[in-house]
């Protein structure tokens, strides 16, 4: 009895080990599918998620760019950039959980998100309430920064929408690109259709394309 009794007891270091080496995988694992700056999900985390609830209902793709911000990191610096990005990781993170959603940084000052909606109306309403929270000012070593942002959505219900995430995606940025120029805070898409052109399967225009210019951000 003596005998089972310490072999019991030996196996509970080793069984407390075995857990604390799975916390620590789980948890660097979890870093990995995190943007370090904002603790938002990275592409192939986002999109795992995001393509759950786009088959869940009805529901909406956004996409996010800070407006001006090259003008911020030229003028104040790159911490204060960073300070802007954390701080919009932080309430988008604030706005996901109110509204159920899964956000990603995309890189730079661009992010996107999927959430559910019920209608028309309730995606303008989540669109003003989103362009309210990052709207709010920061401060960075005693300067009060504005924030802007530029944002597109389309919405989708997998009963009639045959489309793809990255296909939503696009439409959303299209529609960004739109509100940049336009000066609107957003803008939603009407179908299903891309308007503008591809150019490496991304519309032309942004970063990382040629044939185009994109807006000034």
């Amino acid at each position: 009895m003596s005998e089972l009794l310490f072999a019991a007891a030996a196996g509970v270091p080793m069984a407390a080990g075995w857990s604390l080496h799975a916390l620590r995988l789980h948890r660097r694992v979890e870093a990995a599918r995190r943007d370090p700056l904002t603790g938002l999900l990275t592409r192939d985390a986002f999109a795992e998620r995001a393509m759950k609830v786009l088959a869940a209902g009805r529901s909406a793709v956004y996409v996010i760019d800070l407006n001006k911000f090259k003008e911020i990191n030229d003028t104040h610096g790159h911490a204060a950039g960073d300070a802007i990005i954390a701080a919009t990781g932080r309430r988008l993170t604030e706005w996901a959980a109110i509204n159920d959603a899964t956000v990603v940084r995309l890189g730079g000052d661009e992010f996107a998100a999927v959430a559910r909606v019920l209608s028309r109306a309730d995606l303008s309403w989540t669109l003003s309430e989103l362009t309210r929270a990052i709207e709010e000012p920061v401060t960075v070593d005693g300067h009060t920064l504005a924030v802007g942002a530029s944002i597109g959505a389309v919405g989708y219900d997998p009963r009639t929408d045959d489309v793809d995430l990255s296909t939503l995606l696009r439409l959303a940025d299209e529609q960004m690109y739109a509100a940049k120029r336009s000066g609107a805070d957003w803008l939603t898409a009407l179908d299903l259709t891309p308007q503008a052109g591809t150019v490496n399967n991304r519309r032309a225009g942004r970063p990382g394309t040629s044939g185009g210019a994109e807006a000034a951000a």
